[in-house]
């Protein structure tokens, strides 16, 4: 399951599933829309410095599974978040290869001395996909959205900082204001991946409540309206969604031609990795990501395809996949079966056994091919300005693991079946999204890893959406594999997992306060650390966040596997990158060669 993050950024870690709330108080100064309803003819249009491409053609990704909604407010999911990156922009945006941020539907901005005051200025004449004009009261009205707290915005979470309102001002018709309750230090990066929002599509909802309803999988394109590159054009249950070229992007490449290339892009349905590398290798997709290494070592040993295909392993990613033993408050939910196992998962020195039984090298080497690295917190070596690397990281040890659990009041019968301190034999499930081949063979060894230590353990594949549902809603389920990744290097990414308010705060959903002592020390340093500018003070901070993770495993981390991405050689300005999204980050520069297969970029 990948939510991303972050998640579920946007930078969810996201998601990801996917980083705190910010509130926004809104004022809007000024004239209303109604008296800039005509079209101006002017456009300040950006203009990208990759090489110059040809227009046309219909690139075809698959996806392995439906998105849950073409709603960007709402989206939490990797999936989701993967279509709505190319029909929706943001004010700033954070580049997914330099990992630096640039400009967007903002063409400069200006921050403060003391940090506290972002004012940015608009490319005037943008307009919408629908033709609508795009301004500063769009602005003012997105922030409004996502601030809303009948809508539950997961990024909502990702805007708050220690929970005090920013207030967002419009200035003038392309200019609008951000004031800051305290230094922000990831600074102008906190716009990245807020979706603008169509005022003129969406303001009558969010008035009589139901814009949380708004733009389902099987809205008519009519009623959808963005800035991305691309627009909704149709959807087929169970087959595909298509996008269509916007004619009103708001780009154009060095020779003046207005971008994207593309005329269409076409998200199949595509339940499996083998299936997908079957499509792929057949032609029927024209890039593959994410892709496994045992996918990543068959393209790159095939004969057939390697002289069509261009292959490229960018290293480790900010995606971590981690074991989550459900931690949430069910007393409300009738689960009494959950509530009994809560008993030994709300242990921490459960937790630390079941963490020493699992062979993180053996998880490297069978499901990656040795292309990831194991974990034993979630940041990752792609992130090489946070990560701790102070802290231990020990190998298996089934010995270690016995004496915990001993030392806790478990024992073994004759057969070596694990019993806890009442006799209970200790048996629970998995779930796991059957639409990830790698999360599914991690569950299996980590069912085996747990079999060597007495544990009765078994793994329940889920569809994807189910399994979000029993994570997020319902809570029916013992245990689960999933992913969450960073939408950025920065640790505010990551604000919607650790406060304890956040939205993908998984392991106690929902809580009021902090549960416990060190959830409540983690508030703290995450709320520190955003407003403190210093990058050694907040690394300092950060490094104890993930100290804290480590001695509390509040989710047992595991691995995180490489970026393996692979393409049609006959596509240009190719652009797959570390975090979300891979393979789609600048696909609205990419194109396809008039003429034959060309050598890989």
């Amino acid at each position: 399951m990948g939510v991303s993050a972050r998640t579920v950024s946007p930078r969810h870690v996201c998601a990801t599933l996917g980083v705190c709330a910010i509130s926004f108080a809104i004022f809007q100064i000024s004239a209303p829309r109604s008296s800039q309803a005509a079209l101006t003819s002017h456009e300040e249009l950006l203009q990208t410095d990759s090489p110059v491409g040809h227009p046309g053609g219909r690139l075809v990704f698959a996806l392995r599974s439906e998105p849950k909604t073409l709603n960007p407010v709402l989206a939490a999911d990797t999936i989701s978040r993967d279509v709505l990156s190319s029909m929706h922009a943001d004010l700033i945006h954070i580049n997914r290869v330099s990992l630096k941020t640039e400009p967007a539907l903002a063409k400069s901005w200006k921050v403060s001395a003391d940090g506290k005051i972002i004012t940015i200025k608009l490319r005037e004449g943008l307009r919408f996909s629908d033709g609508q004009p795009f301004d500063a009261d769009d602005v003012v009205f997105s922030f409004r959205v996502y601030q809303d707290e009948k809508i539950h915005s997961p990024q909502r979470d990702l805007l708050t900082i220690n929970g005090k309102p920013i207030a967002v001002e419009r200035v003038d018709t392309y200019t609008v204001r951000f004031t800051l309750p305290d230094t922000y230090a990831a600074g102008e990066r906190i716009f990245d991946s807020v979706a603008m929002l169509p005022r003129h599509k969406l303001e009558k909802s969010l008035a009589d409540g139901t814009l949380a309803k708004q733009w389902a999988l099987n809205a008519a394109p009519s009623d959808i309206a963005g800035l991305g590159p691309f627009r909704f054009r149709s959807y087929v249950p169970g087959q595909q969604i298509a996008l269509e070229r916007n004619p009103f992007y708001w780009k154009q490449d060095k020779s003046g031609v207005r971008l994207p290339y593309l005329s269409e892009l076409d998200f199949l349905f595509v339940a499996n990795e083998d299936a997908q590398l079957l499509r792929f290798e057949s032609g029927d997709t024209d890039v593959l990501s994410p892709m496994s290494a045992s996918s990543y070592a068959i393209l790159k040993n095939s004969a057939n395809s390697s002289p069509n295909v261009c292959l490229n392993d960018l290293g480790a990613s900010l995606e971590f996949n981690f074991l989550d033993f459900n931690l949430n408050d069910v007393s409300s939910k009738n689960l009494p079966d959950v509530q009994r196992k809560q008993t030994w998962f709300g242990d921490v020195r459960f937790r630390k056994a079941v963490s020493s039984a699992i062979d993180r090298d053996a998880l490297v080497r069978l499901v990656y091919g040795g292309r990831a690295t194991p974990l034993w917190e979630h940041v990752t070596p792609a992130d090489k300005a946070w990560i701790n690397t102070s802290l231990p990281r020990p190998a298996r040890s089934l010995d270690q693991a016995r004496k915990i659990l001993k030392d806790a009041g478990y024992s073994w019968d004759g057969d070596g079946n694990l019993k806890d301190p009442k006799g209970t034999p200790v048996s629970f499930t998995i779930a796991v999204s059957v639409s990830s081949q790698p999360r599914s063979k991690i569950a299996t060894l980590v069912q085996q890893d747990l079999g060597d230590l007495g544990m009765n353990v078994q793994v329940v594949p889920l569809e994807f959406r189910a399994l979000l549902d029993r994570v997020f809603n319902t809570f029916d389920y013992d245990a689960a594999v999933l992913a969450l990744t960073s939408g950025d290097a920065d640790p505010t990414s990551e604000m919607n997992i650790w406060l304890s308010s956040g939205a993908t705060h998984v392991w106690h959903l929902n809580e009021a306060s902090p549960a416990t002592p060190w959830e409540a020390e983690i508030d703290r340093l995450m709320n520190q650390q955003m407003t403190t500018v210093a990058y050694k003070k907040r690394k300092a901070l950060y490094d104890r966040v993930q100290e804290i993770e480590q001695q509390n495993l509040p989710f047992i981390s595991l691995v995180s596997p490489n970026v393996l991405f692979a393409a049609k050689k006959n596509l240009g300005n190719v652009q797959p990158a570390i975090i979300e999204p891979y393979a789609l980050a600048g696909v609205d520069q990419t194109y396809f060669y008039e003429k034959g297969a060309n050598s890989c970029q």
